[in-house]
C-alpha cells in the first residue's frame, strides 16, 4: 500500500524511538508480562484489493458476548455462521473487534486474554480467537481487520474485573505511574498524553501486525473520553510546554495516529490503517480531540469511515438539517484527503425499527430498505465503501424490517 504520509525520521531512528519507549514501558511491568507470542511468520502477503469497493460489517464485543468462544470447537461454529453469512449477502470485509478493553482476543504479550473468551481476563482459553477468525474469513474471499480501541481499559463495570497482569492495573499500583490511568464516569482510560501510554499501544498494534495475517488495523471513535480540564491535569503540566490544552491533547493523539501508521507501513505487506470517527466533525476535534481532516490530508491513515447514523430527512429539535445524511455526506465529501486515502461511510443498521430520535426522519427506518437507500446515496457521491454497524443488527435483528434491509443490501452488493 503506497502512502503519501509526513513521514516520521528514518525508518531505523523512527524503530529506536520505539524501542526506547517500549522500554520504558517494559521497566514499570515488563517483568510481569508473560514471555513474548511468536506467531508462525510474518505476513508477506496482503488481502487488500483497493479497487475494489469496500463492503463491511462490524463484528464488536457485543456479539461476541451472544456467542461461545470458550473453546476452539465452539468458536469454530459461531465464527463460521457469521462468516458464511456476511460473504452471502456480498460484503468483502469483516471488521472484528480484538481489543475492546485493554485487552486482547489474541496471543499477545502486551494485554491479557479478553474475558469475552472464558468469562475472567487474563484466563488463556486454549486457542486463538484471531488466527482463527482470520484463517476462516480468508477461506472464505473475506478480509478482516483488527478493530482496536486504543485507550479504554474498562467501559463502566466492563469488564467487571481486571486481570493482576493487566498494565492498567500494574501502572495503578506503583504511585509512579498511577496518573497514567483515569477513572471517570463512563470507564476507565489510559491517558492519551503519557508517552508510556503511546508506546504501551503501539507495541500492541506491532505484535498485530507482525503476528497474524491481518488485512488492516482499524480504530473506532473513542480517543479522550472528556473535557474535564481535571481528567489529565499533572500529565497537561508535566508535557504540556505551554500549548493550549485542546491543542496539546490533538497532538497527543496526532502523535499515536503518526506512530501507529508509521509501523503499520514498515510492516512490508498490504496492511491498511483506518480510523472510524464520529459522524459529527465538531464532536471528533472539539470533545475528543482527534483532528480527523488533519490525518486524512496528510496522509497518516489510509482510509476514514466516518458513522453517518442519521436518515436522509434527519431534523434536530431546533430544525437543524446539518446531520441529515446527504448533507452529513457531503460535509464529509468535502474534506481534503491525500491520495490513496480513501473515504467509506458507516451506516447505522441498529436504527431499523428503531428510528433515529427525529420525528421527521424516524419513519424512514421502517421501509425496509432505508440502507440500501443510502449505499446508492454514497456511491452517486464517489464515497468508495460502506460499512454497516453492527452484524446482530441485521442478521439477528428483532423484528422483520431487518431481513428486508438486509435482502435491500445484498442486491445493493450484486446478489440475486
Amino acid at each position: 500500500m503506497r502512502r503519501h504520509r509526513s513521514r516520521l525520521p528514518k525508518a531505523g531512528v523512527c524503530l529506536l524511538a520505539l524501542l526506547v519507549l517500549a522500554g520504558a514501558v517494559y521497566a514499570v511491568w515488563g517483568a510481569f508480562l508473560p514471555a513474548a507470542y511468536m506467531g508462525d511468520g510474518m505476513f508477506t502477503t496482503g488481502q487488500a484489493n483497493t479497487e475494489q469497493e469496500w463492503r463491511a460489517v462490524w463484528i464488536s464485543y457485543l456479539e461476541y458476548q451472544q456467542m461461545d468462544l470458550s473453546g476452539e470447537e465452539s468458536a469454530r461454529a459461531e465464527f463460521s455462521a457469521v462468516f458464511d453469512n456476511v460473504a452471502a449477502a456480498g460484503f468483502n470485509t469483516v471488521v472484528a473487534q480484538v481489543r475492546p478493553f485493554g485487552d486482547a482476543l489474541y496471543a499477545s504479550s502486551v494485554f491479557p486474554w479478553s474475558h469475552l473468551l472464558t468469562g475472567t481476563q487474563g484466563q488463556d482459553p486454549g486457542y486463538d480467537p484471531l488466527a482463527l477468525m482470520i484463517e476462516l474469513a480468508h477461506e472464505r474471499g473475506l478480509r478482516l481487520e483488527a478493530w482496536v480501541n486504543p485507550y479504554r481499559v474498562q467501559g463502566g463495570k466492563t469488564p467487571a474485573t481486571l486481570a493482576p497482569e493487566n498494565p492498567a492495573v500494574l501502572w495503578q499500583a506503583n504511585p509512579e505511574t498511577s496518573g497514567w490511568v483515569h477513572l471517570t464516569d463512563t470507564g476507565l482510560w489510559y491517558d492519551p498524553g503519557v508517552p508510556e501510554v503511546q508506546a504501551l499501544i503501539v507495541q500492541g498494534v506491532t505484535e498485530i501486525c507482525a503476528n497474524y495475517e491481518v488485512d488492516g488495523i482499524q480504530f473506532d471513535d473513542y480517543f479522550y473520553p472528556t473535557t474535564d480540564e481535571t481528567f489529565d491535569a499533572s500529565t497537561y503540566a508535566a508535557y504540556s510546554n505551554g500549548q493550549a490544552l485542546a491543542d496539546w491533547r490533538r497532538s497527543n493523539v496526532d502523535n499515536l495516529i503518526q506512530q501507529v501508521g508509521q509501523v503499520i507501513e514498515e510492516c512490508g505487506h498490504s496492511l491498511v490503517f483506518g480510523i472510524s470517527p464520529q459522524g459529527n466533525r465538531a464532536n471528533n476535534y472539539d470533545q475528543q480531540y482527534s483532528d480527523i481532516a488533519r490525518w486524512a490530508q496528510e496522509g497518516w491513515v489510509d482510509y476514514i469511515c466516518p458513522q453517518l447514523y442519521w436518515g436522509f430527512d434527519y431534523r434536530t429539535e431546533s430544525g437543524s438539517d446539518a446531520f441529515a445524511f446527504q448533507n452529513c455526506l457531503q460535509s464529509w465529501c468535502a474534506v481534503p484527503r491525500a491520495e490513496n486515502v480513501a473515504l467509506y461511510i458507516g451506516l447505522g443498521a441498529w436504527r431499523v425499527g428503531e428510528g433515529d430520535g427525529s420525528a421527521v426522519s424516524s419513519q424512514e427506518w421502517y421501509t425496509g430498505q432505508n440502507l440500501a437507500k443510502q449505499v446508492a446515496a454514497l456511491r452517486e457521491a464517489s464515497a468508495q465503501g460502506y460499512a454497516i454497524y453492527r452484524y446482530d443488527s441485521l442478521w439477528n435483528g428483532a423484528n422483520d424490517l431487518c431481513a428486508s434491509e438486509l435482502a435491500a443490501l445484498a442486491k445493493q452488493n450484486g446478489v440475486a
